[in-house]
């Protein structure tokens, strides 16, 4: 009844920021910011680097409805340079909706590389690359981590892009062209008070809204211009988005909205999803709309200053009326970056586009909606018994408030009067408004009608024969086509859906042959779909077909061809064995066709059904328009044209969320058609007969008008039995943690109740009603195949105070007339059971059948009879009579009563002296008593039994319910708690199956030999294994017997092998080679998974899910995964890669691969309190769990004479070989391995975890030890506990966050159940290795060697054996087993020895007959934190084992140090030789000469850390340096993780240093050095130490596709090679972003480890010791003095000597000429003077 869609829920998303690579820029210092909606999260800044490497993890929680989760955007940007003074550059950003992370597989992408683009130029390619992992948790969800691999193949960047499935690679940029013509249909706002006084004060009449879009996509917003004061504004703009193509962003959200000085509203909003207007196919197309109308749905159209559905309009829920309607077109063009005349920038652009032509939506047609009101009951109580009346609304017609007023748009509607004047006529006529040709044009509502009472909860109107009825004429583009399309899909995959539930039921109840049925659903599927292709290319030259309809039509029909024929190809390949997978395949099918059904460009809005009493919208029920669309074409009309329909009212809005949405507002059963005016002569047709129409009297002569009611004249009586048999797994209302439920039923107007029966949750009730004469209109052969539905309400009884709601289900009952035989098949009707639903939640499930009959004309005297009741005690209350009513037989339960845990306080006190009551359809039996819970809360009496009449048909079987009391003082008794358990089927004993039988008699060999095969034969052995008929299963497993290895090695022509060196091996060299195996266990299953979705045709011929009862194969997967472990194992470098003894790592928790460790112990959880709801998240069901009962049951028919063994205890009934439950004292080792991805507790994103457990009253709080600023902790510790089973059975491991001041904070935490495990048959002490050797990594850790234990297996089980015979064999019962017999010991002596065999025999314990099982392996299991505030959310992963040894048996050895691995001390030594071809930086000022100060710089862990420049080599003019220059990098390094270990302060206020590890690079880089200015960067070269380009011999043999070209070069590891030499290319970026060559260095790497760099130190730089010889630089002494005389020399003699003697030829003649001038005056005078 509820909507489920707008309710909040809590998400948790988490980001980890591995690293980036190859971000453009010199010499940056780049950080990463991840930003989801509004907050904003950074990484810390790592210097002078183009790949930093982070390893840094972000947690992002949330509290909000689904859509507006998914349709955040999550953008990851790469800023360089920001401090706290300036924001930094922007590098890149990457940007997806949350929504595409969400509907990835396991909800993540994990470590793949996002592609960083610049949105300020697009022209621009790539940025670089960022590597992540993304995750996305909703509460419930479990995340699987995919065990972390090594980091080689995920180098491959382009492989592991950071895009969804089938997203290609290379993304172009693209424009989002979306036009906005026009709106209409804007609710009126000028209705209200408010307008009224702005009117007064105003003195105008303006229409008071002034509306804009603003639309959102991909981070991005865009609006339109507003339109002042405008109810039919007109925009014609377009919104211009720049965005790649294709966009990770769904959802393009369209708001139209109010402007408004103070704030503005939005009127409505609708969301184009991408995806349902574009396709990705061979034959695709991109985005496209229209231009077409869409219709915008939100909250009521009254206008009121208050709106209390205002969120309706932003999108958030479900609209509960008409908005608006806006006329949109979508266009997308993919850019040519390349072109010069595109804008660089992605900022959106608003521009101004033509208008559009009338007929480019459609043409306007007349559409008529009809429809009836057969009954309204079911009215909640609370509204009042005011008259009720109900609207009918389609678009904006039939409102009350819109009155008739039709937009001027419509041609029909010739006369264009005043606003004013239509106002008045409408008032005048009551809003049932005159058309030109006479006709009515709307009756939109009913007549107002006094409610009458049902009963307590509920009314009903009184109709009875007079039906209301209600008709609107309307205006809209013709586009019935698209509703046709949608609607034959639909109705092919109604179908499909009801055959798919039918064979879900059919599989459920076990009834015979549903491959049958699966194929004649898919015939059907296939038959429709031939259909489709033939309806739907109709009409295709109607106007106003967009491109987005024809290429939708065109994408329908081949995708329905495609279903339709793979229907048909599957169909002959369904089989009784492959049902299951081909109903899964056929469920694919359904959701694709639901997906073409829904039609992105709306035509008709939809129908809106409102319940008004006393003027006040109280419900509301939405009815799409496709729904009740006609069609004389059965298959393209709707699904509920021209048929009564029963329909539920809701509450609008968020109201309508928790408890107030389940009561029903009103159920009311309507008749509804939509048409073209013009088709409507048939639109009465599908009403049940029998009625006369009631006209609104108009003049004479005027045409046929719709009916305004209907009068019925035939009305049938039937009289309905309702037989309520029981109802299982109710909902607990009471804090007892139990419910009083009764039931009561509805039909048509009346209503009965069962009885209440007190204090259970799993009522029989057992009870006949009887509704006499119930009145249904219509025709009998109408009724007959569709009768009305029945609506059951279940409730819980309380002693005061009205009744809690607990459950409502619907049923339809089986309908016999007058004239039919009472008897098979339809008579008498099968009980059935019917799920309850208590708001969208299951809650139980009723067992019931209903009946209606026919009362003919003779009366009852008809009816099958009724037997009275047959026991007095219950009065008159009927119970189900015979024939319906199940067969019983006699049933024996036995109850093993083991113990109660962790009991909880009732009211306040403590629970001392409880005592479990079982009862079972009435009967049932009680335990002992505990005398004293604190001091041994296990039961004293083991086995009890009692006998009981039960259904033979198991699925009828009643619940047994489970009740613990606590008995206190004075005879009184205190509910605990209790437990129903609601099948009985798993603890059903079923005899010795015949095929156990048949194992025991036959002799059959096992042989399982350990000899070491060669590598490339695994697959065979596997394939061997799996097509196993015979009972001789020969197992090959891996030896590691390494003298053997080595003599076949010879022979074999394969890779030198790296030598194991025993001493360097320790318990972590074994769990990373474990982990390995998982990884590549993990993959290939993918792979294989992927396989058989690729060849479906073929039939699992190893049967996929092997059962345990399948034969001799049980063993054959596990051993699968292990065993093709790496079929060719090479390293990189292609060596061998040694074998090591390995451990069984779990990638989750260890009971969910052992089924809970219940194998004959069984855990129920006891409950009390009210059960919470979806919308109250505090209560949840593990808070009202009380405790456990431990304990098992059994039952099997009386009359069985169960085979007797000689050993049978009486006393303990089929519980046989139990072991006694007295207190048992244990030593619990735990060893924690490590947590993984961990909530960060502290403000700076991190955590400083600790462990700290609890079993019983022991607490270890290891605070002392805790790791500083980790989400990924090492701990490697071990703990012992002593404890004693049964009082401390639960062990807490917790990871808890130190904090310097304040407490500290749980992170997680997770529970393990010890006494399970202790007891368990598949022995989950102390795992069993997979080899046994006394010393080394490798030794065995249990007390009980192999043999001891197989001896005491044997014992116990009654085997015979073990037979230890010659020739490494050993006998146990029939099976025989053969292994090597000799052991080394530390000094390499070998010895006999049985343990191999007998541990042969455990690890292949599920073989052997009658008690085998799978024993628990040696093992590392992976649990979730969890953490009680946050349920159901993953905090974080622990890997951890428990051993337990029990105190009587042999003191175990000291625990195994798996103390975390210290890292090495190494030292690198780089000598920088010389550099050539380094480009030339500098020019010289005088003589434009190019040259560089070349100096080399290069760092190990980071700039600040340690780097290390070598000396400057002045003005070199050919670009070639000398240098002889060492760099010493002392650092610690993981040879197993391959990572460098720094501990360093976070910042000055760092409380203690934090430990990084950060991948072995190099980095050397090549500068030019300036006196004045920065140094500039001129190229740099990053070498992996762990695999780096062999250096070229010659400078000339150097290239840059060492760099660019890495995987076809030779690679080296300087950890293998330890010392090398050669030439390397330096590289930089050109203004292209092209890598271009900017210099060769030619180095030396030499690495040495801590203790020889001791033994033979060097110096730094030219330093003592073993110094460097000086390089031979050209004499720069004097080049101060000389430089400037050289330059002046060069200028004037070369450069500029014709200039110069210009110069000085032109200076002369000056001279002269100003000698003449100073001259002349004075030796003219003298020569006039003549003196």
């Amino acid at each position: 009844m509820e909507p489920s869609s707008g309710r909040p829920v809590d998400y948790q998303v988490s980001v980890t920021v591995i690293e980036a690579r190859q971000l453009v820029g010199l010499n940056m210092d780049p950080m990463v910011c991840v930003e989801i909606g509004e907050e904003k999260k950074y990484t810390s800044m790592k210097e002078s680097t183009n790949c930093p490497y982070y390893n840094e993890y972000f947690v992002f929680d949330f509290h909000v409805p689904p859509y507006v989760m998914f349709d955040k955007i999550l953008k990851v940007s790469v800023i360089h340079s920001k401090n706290l003074l300036r924001s930094g550059t922007l590098v890149g950003t990457f940007k997806l909706d949350v929504g595409t992370i969400y509907s990835q597989p396991e909800h993540q992408f994990y470590h793949k590389w996002a592609l960083l683009s610049d949105p300020d130029d697009i022209t621009a390619g790539g940025k670089g690359y960022v590597k992540c992992d993304i995750a996305v948790v909703a509460k419930g969800d479990t995340i699987k981590t995919p065990h972390k691999a090594n980091e080689s193949d995920e180098d491959d960047i382009d492989g592991n892009l950071l895009l969804p499935e089938g997203v290609p690679a290379e993304r172009q940029w693209a424009r989002y062209y979306l036009k906005i013509y026009r709106a209409e249909g804007l609710p009126r706002m000028n209705t209200s008070i408010m307008a009224n006084v702005k009117k007064a004060f105003i003195g105008e009449n303006k229409d008071l809204v002034d509306p804009y879009v603003q639309v959102q996509f991909a981070g991005q917003k865009g609006k339109t211009s507003v339109q002042k004061s405008c109810y039919e504004p007109i925009w014609n703009e377009q919104i211009v988005f720049t965005e790649m193509f294709p966009p990770l962003c769904r959802r393009m959200k369209i708001q139209l909205r109010d402007s408004d000085k103070v704030n503005d509203v939005a009127i409505g909003t609708h969301f184009l999803d991408l995806r349902n207007i574009s396709n990705d196919g061979d034959k695709g197309f991109l985005p496209t709309l229209g231009p077409a109308w869409v219709n915008m749905y939100g909250s009521t159209r009254t206008y009121t200053l208050l709106d209390e559905y205002q969120e309706l309009n932003d999108g958030l829920g479900e609209g509960v009326s008409f908005r608006a309607r806006l006329l949109i077109s979508l266009g997308v063009e993919i850019l040519d970056t390349s072109s010069p005349e595109i804008s660089s920038s992605t900022e959106v652009q608003v521009e101004g586009v033509p208008n559009i032509s009338e007929s480019a939506t459609g043409k306007v047609d007349e559409f008529f909606l009809f429809g009836s009101f057969l009954e309204a009951t079911m009215i909640d109580r609370k509204i009042g018994d005011k008259p009720i009346n109900f609207e009918v609304t389609i678009g904006y017609y039939g409102n009350e408030i819109d009155g008739a007023l039709q937009p001027k748009t419509k041609g029909e509607r010739g006369k264009d009067k005043g606003d004013e004047e239509e106002t008045e006529l409408i008032h005048n006529s009551s809003e049932e408004e005159m058309d030109d040709d006479g006709d009515l044009t709307s009756v939109a509502t009913t007549p107002p009608m006094k409610p009458v009472i049902t009963d307590r909860n509920y009314f009903h109107l009184p109709y009875f024969e007079r039906k209301p009825c209600i008709y609107i004429k309307s205006w809209w583009q013709d586009q019935k086509r698209r509703l046709y399309n949608s609607n034959i899909i639909d109705n092919i995959a109604d179908k499909l859906e009801d055959g798919l539930n039918d064979v879900h039921e059919i599989i459920k109840t076990e009834k015979a042959y549903p491959e049958r049925r699966l194929r004649g659903v898919l015939e059907e599927l296939s038959q429709g779909c031939s259909q489709f292709l033939t309806l739907a290319n109709k009409d295709q030259n109607q106007s106003g077909r967009t491109k987005l309809d024809k290429e939708r039509l065109k994408l329908c029909l081949s995708e329905v061809e495609a279903i339709g024929v793979q229907a048909k190809a599957m169909r002959s390949q369904v089989k009784k064995s492959t049902v299951r997978d081909k109903l899964k395949l056929s469920q694919n099918f359904l959701s694709k066709l639901r997906f073409l059904a829904d039609e992105p460009q709306h035509s008709v809005p939809d129908v809106f059904i409102w319940m008004i009493s006393n003027g006040k919208r109280i419900a509301y029920a939405r009815i799409p328009s496709k729904d009740i669309l006609y069609s004389s074409i059965d298959e393209e009309k709707g699904k509920d044209c021209g048929k009564v329909k029963t329909i539920f009212l809701r509450i609008p809005g968020k109201k309508g969320f928790g408890p107030a949405g389940w009561t029903v507002q009103s159920k009311i059963e309507i008749y509804l058609w939509l048409g073209l005016n013009r088709q409507r002569k048939d639109y009465l047709s599908g009403l049940p007969n029998g009625f006369e129409e009631n006209k609104l009297s108009k003049g004479p002569g005027l045409p046929s008008t719709p009916p305004i009611s209907l009068t019925y004249m035939m009305k049938q009586i039937f009289q309905l039995r309702v037989h309520m048999y029981q109802a299982r797994s109710l909902f607990a209302a009471d804090s007892t943690g139990l419910s009083d439920p009764f039931a009561r039923v509805f039909f048509s107007t009346q209503s009965q109740v069962t009885e209440v029966l007190a204090e259970t949750l799993c009522p029989t009730w057992d009870q006949l009603l009887v509704f006499e004469n119930v009145e249904l209109f219509g025709e009998a052969a109408e009724l007959r195949d569709d009768p009305p539905i029945i609506v059951i309400e279940i409730y819980d009884q309380d002693t005061v105070g009205k009744a809690d709601f607990m459950g409502r289900t619907f049923a339809k009952p089986v309908v016999k007339m007058a004239d039919e035989h009472y008897g098979p098949p339809r008579f008498p009707p099968q009980l059935e059971y019917y799920q309850i639903y208590r708001g969208n939640c299951a809650a139980g499930e009723m067992l019931a059948a209903f009946e209606l009959l026919q009362i003919g004309p003779n009366g009852k005297a008809d009816l099958p009879p009724i037997d009275g009741p047959t026991d007095m005690d219950r009065g008159p209350i009927l119970p189900v009579p015979l024939g319906i009513r199940p067969v019983l037989s006699k049933y024996r339960i036995e109850v093993l009563f083991w113990g109660l845990r962790d009991l909880k306080r009732v009211n306040l006190a403590q629970v001392d002296r409880p005592r479990v009551d079982i009862e079972c359809a009435g009967k049932g039996v009680q335990s002992a008593l505990i005398p004293n819970f604190k001091k041994n809360p296990n039961f004293s009496t083991l086995v009890k039994w009692f006998e009981v009449d039960l259904p033979e048909n198991e699925l009828l079987h009643p619940p047994l319910n489970i009740r613990v009391v606590d008995c206190r003082a004075f005879g009184r008794y205190t509910l605990v708690g209790s437990n129903a358990v609601s099948s009985l089927r798993k603890f059903i004993y079923r005899g010795q199956d015949k095929q156990a039988n048949s194992w025991s008699t036959t002799e059959e060999i096992i042989v399982v030999s350990m000899e070491q095969e060669p590598a490339f034969k695994k697959m065979e052995t596997v394939v061997k294994l799996d097509s196993c008929s015979e009972a001789v299963v020969k197992v090959e497993d891996d030896d590691k017997d390494e003298k053997g290895k080595k003599k076949k090695r010879k022979k074999l022509d394969e890779p030198e092998e790296e030598e194991l060196d025993e001493s360097m091996l320790d318990w972590w060299s074994k769990y990373f080679a474990s982990i390995e195996t998982l990884t590549e266990a993990l993959k290939s299953q993918e792979a294989a998974l992927s396989d058989s979705e690729d060849k479906e045709d073929m039939d699992l011929a190893d049967g996929g899910d092997i059962k345990p009862d399948d034969g001799p194969v049980k063993s054959n997967r596990k051993g699968k995964t292990k065993k093709d472990k790496k079929k060719a194992g090479f390293d990189a470098f292609g060596r061998k890669k040694p074998k090591l003894d390995e451990l069984k790592v779990y990638p989750k928790e260890l009971e969910s691969e052992f089924d809970n460790f219940e194998d004959w112990l069984h855990t129920f959880y006891l409950f009390r309190g009210k059960a919470g709801d979806d919308d109250d998240q505090t209560v949840t069901d593990e808070d009202r769990i009380v405790g456990k009962f431990k304990g098992s049951l059994c039952m099997y028919k009386v009359s069985d004479d169960t085979p007797r063994d000689m050993s049978f205890d009486s006393n303990m009934g089929m519980f046989q070989n139990i072991p006694n439950n007295d207190p048992v004292n244990v030593l619990v080792r735990i060893y924690v391995v490590r947590a993984t991805d961990l909530h960060p507790a502290d403000i700076n994103g991190k955590a400083d975890p600790y462990i700290a457990i609890r079993l019983g009253k022991t607490e270890i709080k290891d605070k002392e030890n805790y790791i500083s600023k980790q989400l990924n902790p090492l701990f490697g510790k071990s703990f012992d506990v002593e404890a004693t089973f049964p009082m401390d059975s639960t062990l807490t491991v917790s990871i808890y966050d130190w904090d310097l001041v304040g407490t500290d904070d749980l992170i997680g935490e997770t529970k393990i159940d010890l006494e399970n495990r202790f007891y368990s048959k598949h022995r989950a002490t102390c795992g069993v290795g997979n080899k046994y050797s006394i010393h080394g990594y490798n030794v065995w850790r249990d007390p009980m060697k192999p043999t001891q234990i197989l001896a005491k297996l044997c014992k116990d089980g009654k085997l015979d054996g073990p037979h230890y015979g010659p020739g490494g064999r050993v006998k146990v019962e029939n099976r025989v087993f053969m292994a090597p017999t000799e052991i080394e010991d530390e000094n390499g002596l070998k010895k006999k020895t049985d343990e191999h065999l007998a541990l042969c025999v455990l690890t292949h314990w599920e073989e052997i007959p009658r008690v085998g099982c799978k024993l628990v392996p040696e093992h590392v299991e992976t649990r979730p934190l969890l953490h009680p505030d946050k349920p159901g959310i993953e905090q974080g992963r622990i890997e951890l084992w428990v051993d337990m040894f029990p105190k009587e048996m042999t003191a175990p050895g000291p625990a195994l140090d798996i103390s975390p691995r210290k890292p090495k001390k190494f030292e690198l030594r780089v000598i920088i030789w010389n550099t050539d071809e380094v480009v030339l930086e500098d020019d010289d000022i005088f003589t434009g000469e190019k040259s560089s100060d070349i100096f080399v710089r290069g760092w190990l862990k980071g700039q600040q850390e340690d780097k290390q420049d070598t000396d400057v080599h002045y003005h070199s003019i050919t670009g070639e340096g000398n240098f002889n220059w060492r760099f010493v990098y002392p650092f610690d390094y993981l040879m197993a993780e391959e990572k460098i270990v720094i501990s360093k302060k976070e910042s000055m206020f760092a409380w203690d240093e934090t430990e990084y590890k950060i991948p072995p690079r190099l980095n050397l880089q090549v500068w030019d050095a300036d006196h004045f200015s920065a140094d500039d960067f001129l190229g740099a070269i990053e070498l992996d130490l762990n695999r780096f380009p062999r250096g070229a011999k010659t400078p000339k043999q150097c290239s840059i596709e060492m760099v660019t070209n890495e995987a076809e070069m030779p690679m080296v590891s300087i950890f293998k090679q330890k010392r090398i030499k050669g030439w390397w290319p330096f590289v930089a970026r050109n203004e292209e972003d092209e890598f271009e060559l900017t210099g060769k260095v030619e180095a030396e790497l030499h690495l040495l480890t801590g203790e020889e760099a001791e033994k033979s130190p060097a110096g730094e730089g030219r330093n003592e010791p073993e110094p460097l010889e000086k390089p031979n630089r050209p004499d720069v002494a004097l080049l101060w003095f000389l430089i400037p005389l050289k330059a002046a020399k060069h200028l004037v003699c070369d450069q500029y000597r014709w200039l110069t003697i210009k110069i000085v030829t032109a200076l002369l003649l000056l001279a002269i000429l100003g000698l003449f001038l100073y001259n002349m005056p004075g030796y003219m005078v003298k020569k006039m003077l003549g003196a």
